[in-house]
């Protein structure tokens, strides 16, 4: 599978998964809108340890032909919500270390309402319907992986 970006971009919402580092101010700016009142970020960060148990040394993202396909639905039924002005959601896929960056997800809306919803549900609906499947390394040797 080539792990080169998928992405889909338009004036004010992206989709991506790729295997370059993430970029916060990146996604901030394709969400920018003179109507917008409100800007909410969801970053997600590779932590030391899941679901109680210490030691993660790195993790594999693996993503699914379609996972490009499916974020960008997910972006595009966000970004039609009463109220948003811009909408961008960019996964992680290949090997990272614990401290990189996973997932960025940025929702720019009329009303601070507005963005906290939108913004919760674009994570939340991303990782529920997104393809994109975590292996984990341990310290001490043992791998796990989550969301198959």
């Amino acid at each position: 599978m080539d792990d080169g970006p998928m992405t889909v971009r338009s004036e004010t919402t992206w989709a991506a998964v790729q295997s370059e580092p993430l970029s916060v101010d990146a996604a901030l700016e394709v969400v920018q809108h003179s109507r917008a009142g409100a800007v909410v970020a969801f970053i997600g960060v590779v932590r030391d340890h899941d679901d109680g148990r210490a030691g993660v040394q790195r993790l594999d993202y693996t993503a699914h032909p379609q996972a490009q396909e499916v974020l960008a639905a997910t972006v595009d039924r966000v970004a039609g919500r009463d109220g948003v002005c811009g909408v961008a959601a960019v996964h992680r896929q290949g090997a990272l270390a614990v401290g990189d960056l996973a997932v960025v997800c940025v929702v720019s809306a009329e009303h601070r309402a507005e963005a906290f919803e939108a913004g919760r549900a674009l994570i939340e609906e991303l990782k529920a319907q997104v393809p994109i499947w975590k292996h984990q390394l341990f310290q001490d040797g043992e791998q796990q992986w989550v969301g198959l």
